[in-house]
């Protein structure tokens, strides 16, 4: 085969030692300080790169490669911990195209004969326990994958690392892998406190754990509310013969393993496990960023062996990246539906998550103030589902000398008005309800929302050109436009006409709730709507209720009456409702028509469900549970009636047993709902 040419070698070299020297920072950056500065899958990029070049030059590959390394150095902080076995470090695979040349080579080495295990990839801390007839004796991070840090005191703080394994008969020495995690719910919390006292927050979970986990002071470490999934040993002291079997022995000796491990006959089975939790990667409580495949049996992992720094019978493959970093180039303003004006940022483009973000929430003027976003820095974006993109915080290594802090403006963007602020509130409002322009078309748009009144047809370009010539000036205003009115608007043609005048007359037969919901009163969403409207079945009962009758409805608080009453209580807001009363809107509801139908075993029990179910996803859990009769709430609380509690609980579980509050599992929430 040819050789390439010597200038391209060149290039080739130049370009491996610059990657080499990137690498090398932001290992020492995330392995060492905990304080990386691009996502994860960029360093994927980089690291990528290096391997194609050395794959196509492999006189280049030396072996200080980083190519050629399982992880990190540990670092200085804590003892060494040699480990029995080593930790190494996994391929990965990015399309489906991977997975396949992955499981050709697999086939080479042993034949089609082979099962595999399927796992979520926990984005956390891996850790090697040691246990010693029985006895956890010594736990470690994984370091550089030969010699990793003792932090033994640290993991004793952690509930599920039981300090004696349930069972006898135990290996002399046994070592347990698993990774160590900190809940999502518990980084919102902790970084609303971090925030509150004024300190830098974690830029994700997995920082989050590690800084917790490389505590000199073990009491903040117990303070974290840290967890464990375990996935596997090393070969030191292993007995059995199948990683299944394995996981079942780890799970009966105590140690937490997690339930939605799957074996798979195939790797079409292995790719529709991938695809599955691709999809619901956001239904745990745990960041995952990919599923670990493996070869079941250990016969057969020992026949295909390992590299230096990965074994040949795993594979890690990895979802889409939702964190990226960008450059933010302003940060700008808009005025909402309700008048709050949000901050927001543009960037330079970059796909986060599968999609181009440009613009990502910078929340309130608080959140730019404690995050500390200025223009020019180096961001961390993060864009989670179907989530609006959203700016982690800065890369404060990066930011441009004498950048200016950002000031929150004082002036609405849209019509100048001067912005308030109440005490208690962390939002600036533009007071200008009926005169403010970007109120005006954001309102509308929401009116005709599918989660609202669903009018078809009517966009934010045609409500900002109705706007824009006088045409409507609220909701109401939309249901006497006429076909002539509409002809005259750039682009509507008979069919274009029929279509949004057909979408606004159907508009006019919706339940109560929708119509709620499209009002624009504030914190009533669709579920308060719902609950408003279960209550009181028609508009005028519903504008005479009582502050006292409006709280004592279960899931309305003080907050939420209060709002409701003052929206009923303004004669502008009761001439819309006359406008639209005039319009031959529905104002009342059919009664037979809120009460459910069938049986309601859960009638008046507020329950809490929390954690990975096996026969039902959340959002199948709760509307069984709401079809039933029972109230849905998010936290737990004294007046809990029970908590459903699923695999990876996480605090809600916690509190429910400081509490004494009861807790059923998904067998008997099933029994229940059909009693």
């Amino acid at each position: 085969m040819d050789q390439p040419p010597d200038r391209d070698r060149a290039e080739a070299q130049r370009r491996v030692e610059e990657l080499r020297t990137q690498i090398r920072h932001h290992d020492y950056r995330y392995h060492v300080l905990d304080e990386p500065e691009i996502a994860d899958a960029e360093y994927d990029e980089l690291l990528r790169e290096l391997k194609r070049l050395e794959e196509r030059f492999p006189e280049l590959i030396t072996p200080d490669s980083p190519s050629q390394r399982v992880g990190g150095r540990p670092s200085e902080l804590f003892a060494p911990a040699p480990h029995l076995t080593p930790m190494l470090s996994l391929d990965n695979a990015f399309s489906r195209e991977e997975l396949d040349a992955w499981g050709k080579r697999i086939e080479r080495g042993i034949g089609n004969e082979v099962d595999f295990v399927c796992e979520l990839k926990i984005d956390g801390l891996a850790v090697s326990l040691l246990y010693e007839r029985g006895f956890f004796t010594r736990g470690a991070t994984r370091g550089d994958g030969r010699v990793g840090e003792d932090i033994t005191a640290n993991l004793r703080t952690l509930k599920q690392i039981p300090h004696r394994l349930a069972g006898t008969d135990h290996p002399d020495r046994l070592e347990i892998r698993g990774e160590v995690y900190l809940p999502v719910s518990v980084f919102d919390k902790l970084n609303r406190e971090l925030g509150e006292r004024g300190d830098r927050p974690f830029a994700n979970p997995r920082n989050a754990a590690a800084g917790s986990l490389r505590q000199k002071d073990s009491a903040v470490t117990a303070s974290r509310a840290l967890a464990l999934w375990i996935y596997g040993t090393g070969t030191h002291g292993r007995r059995l013969e199948r990683h299944t079997e394995e996981l079942a022995a780890l799970r009966a000796a105590g140690l937490p393993v997690n339930q939605v491990i799957e074996r798979a006959g195939s790797l079409d089975d292995v790719w529709a496990y991938c695809e599955k939790w691709q999809r619901q990667r956001h239904d745990v409580d745990y960041q995952i960023d990919g599923v670990v495949i493996k070869v079941d049996r250990f016969a057969l992992r020992d026949e295909l062996g390992a590299t230096s720094k990965a074994p040949r019978w795993a594979l890690a493959f990895k979802f889409p990246p939702e964190e990226r970093t960008s450059t933010v180039q302003q940060i700008a303003v808009n005025t909402g539906r309700t008048g709050k004006v949000t901050p927001f940022a543009v960037l330079d483009p970059v796909f986060v998550g599968g999609a181009r973000v440009t613009y990502a929430t910078l929340h309130n003027d608080h959140e730019v103030h404690r995050k500390d976003v200025r223009v020019g820095d180096t961001v961390i974006v993060r864009r989670a589902g179907d989530v609006i993109p959203e700016v982690v915080g800065p890369v404060l290594e990066k930011r441009p000398a004498g950048t200016p802090v950002w000031e929150f403006p004082t002036h609405c963007p849209s019509c100048s008005t001067a912005l308030v602020r109440k005490e208690d509130e962390a939002d600036w409002r533009c007071p200008n309800k009926a005169g403010c322009p970007s109120q005006s078309v954001e309102w509308l748009f929401y009116f005709a929302s599918p989660g609202a009144m669903d009018i078809n047809h009517l966009g934010y370009e045609t409500g900002k050109a109705l706007l824009r010539r006088g045409w409507v000036r609220d909701p109401a205003d939309v249901y006497f436009l006429t076909a002539e009115r509409l002809a005259e608007l750039p682009g509507f043609k008979e069919k274009s006409i029929q279509n949004l005048l057909g979408a606004i007359a159907a508009a006019k037969n919706r339940p109560i709730w929708r119509l709620l919901v499209g009002l624009n009163i504030r914190r009533v969403g669709e579920h308060v709507a719902q609950l408003l409207a279960r209550r009181f079945p028609a508009i005028d009962a519903l504008a005479a209720a009582s502050l006292d009758d409006l709280q004592a409805i279960a899931g309305i608080g003080p907050e939420i009456a209060a709002g409701v009453q003052a929206w009923f209580s303004d004669p502008e807001n009761l001439a819309l409702i006359g406008k639209l009363r005039r319009a031959g809107l529905r104002m009342r509801d059919d009664e037979s028509a809120q009460k459910p139908a069938g049986p309601q075993p859960l009638a008046g029990k507020t329950i809490v469900i929390t954690g990975t179910m096996k026969q039902l996803s959340r959002e199948e859990a709760t509307g069984a549970a709401e079809a039933a009769g029972a109230r849905v709430t998010s936290s737990v609380s004294k007046r809990t009636d029970f908590v459903v509690v699923g695999e990876s609980p996480g605090t809600k579980h916690e509190k429910a047993v400081a509490l004494g509050v009861e807790i059923v599992d998904e067998a008997e929430f099933l029994r229940r709902l059909r009693r």
